[in-house]
């Protein structure tokens, strides 16, 4: 059985708690905040998508509704994608003691860390 992924999280309630468990220093606050806004931006749109289709969708046959139902689950699969894409991002920035950091707790937690280059740093 495949392990989840171990995600942040970033744009949801516990931006917080990400600034404070890895010691975000301003720099990366700041990132963060615009990276979890953008988040926000794009799964709102896919939510709207998602309740239009279920509108659409309400009184329909059984092979509309298995159409649909496909529809649907490409529209979470995206806003997961989302996630994970902001997350990589935020963890492209960390330093090295955070990403260690990160790579123990997801460890603890038995989920399968997200690996990113650590040469990479978007700016």
């Amino acid at each position: 059985m495949a392990q989840q992924d171990c995600i942040l999280g970033i744009g949801g309630q516990d931006d917080e708690m990400i600034s404070e468990v890895f010691q975000l220093n301003d720099e990366q606050m700041e990132k963060m905040r615009n990276w979890s806004a953008e988040l926000r931006i794009r799964n709102e749109i896919l939510k709207n998508q998602a309740e239009f289709l279920l509108k659409k969708h309400a009184q329909s046959s059984p092979e509309d509704l298995v159409a649909m139902s496909q529809k649907y689950k490409d529209i979470l699969d995206s806003m997961k994608q989302n996630v994970l894409r902001q997350d990589k991002r935020l963890l492209s920035i960390f330093n090295e003691k955070q990403y260690n950091f990160y790579l123990e707790l997801c460890s603890q937690l038995t989920l399968q860390p997200i690996y990113v280059s650590r040469s990479v740093d978007e700016k």
